[in-house]
């Protein structure tokens, strides 16, 4: 019966003492990291390849505006690199290069916001629980000893199961917390290396194309090499 009221929820957060509100606490704060970094890599899931194969047209035919008016439109880092590389597309190549490592560089803090808070809330959840289950054990020895050791096993037991009650909820919140935490981090990387790709493919085909220099055609284009054949000058008599 005991265990039986003390496995509802009002009776754990009762019996577990104070700290299963912090407990609670950065189940919340997890919880609340989690589903925002849900939302921002939905919204950063496009085709890489598709948006640079767009963007490679207008920037062939030295149409900057429509580029600029495409990758401003797209949603994602990837498309916001490409916005500033187009901002500046009369650069030379090197500061053009710069540009790009820059507005790289900014994006990075916006892909991994919210991930470290996800694993400190998961490393420390647990951490939380053994300190419950530790001043729980301590409070039952404690009666234990004012009743000069005569304790029966009921009582023994029920103490030591509320003493568990935070160390049972501490790993119920860091579990699921640090698995999000490692497919989180997972998609930051593999984010981060698109961006760093589609950031040089942009200043190749911007350069190129402004200094009508031979370049192959990006990734997934099915027309073939072109080459820009500049007019002969007619030598000086």
């Amino acid at each position: 019966m005991i265990a039986a009221g003390l496995m509802e929820p009002s009776g754990l957060i009762e019996q577990g003492g104070p700290l299963v509100w912090v407990l609670l606490g950065l189940a919340f704060v997890g919880a609340v990291c989690v589903v925002e970094r849900l939302f921002f890599f939905h919204r950063a899931r496009i085709n890489v390849g598709d948006l640079l194969t767009g963007l490679s047209h207008h920037i062939r035919r030295r149409a900057f505006a429509e580029a600029l008016h495409e990758a401003a439109r797209a949603p994602g880092p990837v498309a916001r690199v490409a916005h500033a590389a187009l901002l500046r597309y009369y650069l030379p190549r090197a500061d053009l290069r710069d540009v790009v490592q820059e507005a790289g560089q900014m994006e990075v803090p916006r892909i991994e916001k919210n991930i470290r808070a996800i694993l400190g809330a998961a490393l420390l959840a647990p951490l939380v629980g053994m300190l419950g289950t530790l001043v729980g054990m301590l409070e039952t020895f404690q009666k234990v000893s004012e009743q000069g050791g005569f304790t029966g096993p009921a009582e023994l037991s029920a103490g030591v199961f509320m003493a568990l009650i935070t160390s049972v909820i501490g790993l119920t919140v860091a579990v699921p917390l640090y698995l999000f935490y490692l497919y989180f981090l997972s998609r930051a990387k593999r984010l981060v290396h698109r961006l760093e790709r589609a950031g040089i493919e942009m200043v190749h085909l911007i350069a190129d194309a402004r200094e009508e220099e031979e370049f192959a055609p990006f990734r997934g284009e099915t027309t073939g090499h072109k080459k820009l054949v500049k007019p002969k000058k007619d030598p000086v008599k």
